[in-house]
């Protein structure tokens, strides 16, 4: 066995920064760290953990929707002859590791929350063949019972760890290559269905820390220079933008952006919330480079924000969505159109709410089903209530009206690829804009982006009018409690209407996509000759 070589098996698809923040740790000591895609498939993962032989392996378990496979590729490993340390980190190992010891047997321990101090400390005792189970935050089993170790007190000063470690970044559009980052972790709020604050609140320490600003610019530098890394898209779940506490923080970020001779030549995303949304705040950071905000909008009615103890108001989530509009910045957003106490009057209200935003076609329409994810006020009163069903990683519920549960399953079916695939329409809409964003931050906004600019415009508001119109005369249809799903002709023309639409969506955005990178290309041929 290599006892200095340490391999974490993750979710790659995009940078895994809490694993890659403990690789930056842990190579700084001296081991030889490697991360494995879980998506390769776990015969080329037993291959490549069978040529290193590590010392332990690390699973990241950061989506609950994968647990069976990882239990799975665990199995098959140990079938396999592997015979390192197993340990796991994440949501769902951090805030139930007893049910996650229960689905995967072949772990030996659980790292609990913020893992950077403690992957190192259990790294160095198993290197050293020391005792590890008096470590802090770590759980594991002793004779069949669980033991969880006290709670390791969270970094207060998240500048203190070393860069997070970046191999190969990707290319974002038009040749621009891109890396996520974060300026802090945690989020003061409290949102019934997120479970950033039962994450981040059970350790001891402050719950939402910041890093300084100017360390933040560092890294982007760090990573424009070294990676020619041109284009951040920032992780937090909220940005350090709160008006009046953080103004200080953002006026530091973009002065230091100056000095380090990075405005013009970098441009970045961040997320959230509307009632965060300030004109001349914003303003400022656009004139540094902010090209696009994820809002969590969520739902488009008092009651309903009232519900999720969101904190503002639809008046809010108007004023932050019409600011956006007013400075030209890019807009995507989070909404959950239904919910557990879903009736079809809220679903109409916030449906003439999406209609209001994005009528216009300045961002596309999209929206999800609230799912209970683990320790959130939703889940505790769904399982108080009997109303949870499902396996660990797959919970659910069903609605109080029985048609509606119907309808979400239509609804679910026929707009599939429309919101959830790469090449549907959402998610191609968001690239259109994207491409337009890197084309005019970049190179300016001649007449011919211009153009295409209104097109997708024009197109993205043709379709979004679409869903709305759909919606409401689907509602109308279930609401009767006479649809039913199967044999129902008129269900069946909406279901070829609704695919029909998005074929053609797509054609017409894929073409818009593809002449903006055509125009790239004259452009460049034009400046080359």
């Amino acid at each position: 066995m290599n006892r200095d070589s340490v391999v974490f098996v993750a979710f790659e698809q995009r940078e895994n920064l809490g694993i890659r923040y403990m690789y930056a740790i842990l190579s700084e000591a001296g081991y030889d760290v490697h991360i494995i895609d879980f998506r390769i498939g776990k015969s080329d993962i037993l291959k490549e953990l069978q040529k290193l032989d590590p010392l332990a392996v690390g699973f990241s378990v950061i989506f609950e929707n994968h647990l069976y496979e990882f239990q799975e590729l665990m199995e098959y490993l140990r079938d396999g002859g592997i015979q390192s340390h197993f340990t796991a980190g994440g949501h769902f190992a951090s805030l139930r590791p007893g049910e996650l010891f229960s689905l995967f047997p072949s772990l030996d321990s659980i790292v609990r929350f913020e893992g950077e101090h403690t992957i190192l400390e259990l790294m160095d005792c198993l290197q050293k063949q020391e005792e590890w189970s008096g470590i802090q935050s770590i759980s594991f089993l002793k004779e069949g019972e669980l033991v969880n170790t006290p709670l390791r007190t969270l970094e207060s000063d998240l500048d203190t760890f070393p860069f997070p470690f970046r191999s190969e970044l990707k290319e974002f559009a038009l040749g621009k290559i891109y890396a996520t980052l974060i300026a802090g972790r945690g989020c003061v709020y409290n949102c019934t269905f997120c479970d950033i604050r039962a994450f981040y609140g059970q350790p001891p320490g402050p719950v939402k820390r910041i890093r300084k600003p100017e360390m933040v610019v560092k890294e982007m530098e760090h990573l424009y220079r070294e990676h020619d890394c041109s284009v951040f898209l920032f992780q937090d779940d909220d940005f350090p933008v709160a008006v009046n506490r953080n103004r200080p923080w953002i006026e530091a970020f973009c002065r230091s952006l100056e000095e380090r001779d990075l405005v013009g030549k970098v441009m970045w995303k961040m997320n959230c919330r509307p009632d965060e949304v300030d004109s001349e705040l914003f303003g400022l950071m656009k004139q540094h480079g902010l090209f696009k905000v994820y809002l969590g909008i969520e739902n488009g009615t008092d009651e309903g924000l009232a519900r999720m103890n969101k904190r503002l108001t639809v008046a809010e989530n108007i004023r932050g969505v019409e600011i956006l509009k007013d400075l030209e910045i890019a807009m995507d957003y989070g909404f959950m159109l239904f919910q557990p106490d879903s009736t079809y009057k809220s679903i109409n209200d916030n449906l003439a709410f999406l209609e209001q935003v994005c009528g216009d076609g300045y961002m596309q329409i999209s929206f999800l089903k609230m799912m209970p994810y683990l320790e959130t006020k939703v889940e505790k009163e769904l399982r108080l209530a009997g109303r949870l069903k499902g396996r660990p990683g797959f919970l659910d519920y069903d609605f109080h009206e029985g048609s509606m549960d119907d309808l979400y399953a239509f609804v679910s079916d026929c707009f599939a690829n429309w919101f959830n695939t790469s090449q549907g329409v959402t998610n191609l809409a968001k690239w259109g804009v994207n491409y337009l964003a890197v084309y005019t931050f970049f190179y300016g906004f001649p007449e011919g982006i211009q153009n295409l600019s209104e097109e997708l415009r024009i197109l993205v508001a043709e379709s979004n009018r679409f869903i709305i119109h759909t919606m409401q005369r689907l509602t109308g249809l279930f609401e009767s409690g006479n649809c039913s799903l199967k044999n129902n002709r008129e269900l069946d023309a909406i279901r070829v209407a609704i695919e029909e639409k998005h074929s053609d969506t797509c054609k017409g955005i894929s073409d818009i996509i593809s002449r903006v990178g055509l125009y790239e290309l004259t452009r460049d041929l034009i400046n080359w000759t």
